[in-house]
């Protein structure tokens, strides 16, 4: 699981049967480095996640990538590379 930064959002319009009624948010991902800072800045490069949290553009937020991107569909096959898995309140990180 990795931090990251909600950029933006993405509406489709025809899809694939599995991405029906879904929101795909664009993430930014958080390096260690602006972590520390708290500068609000994500630094990795851009990906994107389904998200039924409903994160709003500038929150903060952990994701899954990869196979475990597709747990919470199971056992439907869901063609997903990554899945916004919360909604992060306070980070504290040792400098």
């Amino acid at each position: 699981m990795r931090l990251g930064i909600v950029r933006g959002h993405i509406t489709l319009t025809p899809a694939v049967e599995s991405f029906h009624s879904r929101t795909l948010a664009i993430l930014e991902p958080v390096t260690i480095q602006n972590l520390r800072a708290k500068n609000g800045q994500g630094g990795g490069k851009a990906l994107i996640a389904i998200d039924e949290l409903g994160a709003a553009t500038g929150q903060m937020v952990a994701f899954t990538e990869g196979r475990e991107a597709a747990n919470p569909f199971y056992p439907a096959p869901v063609p997903v590379d990554a899945y916004l898995a919360l909604i992060v309140d306070t980070v504290d990180v040792a400098q």
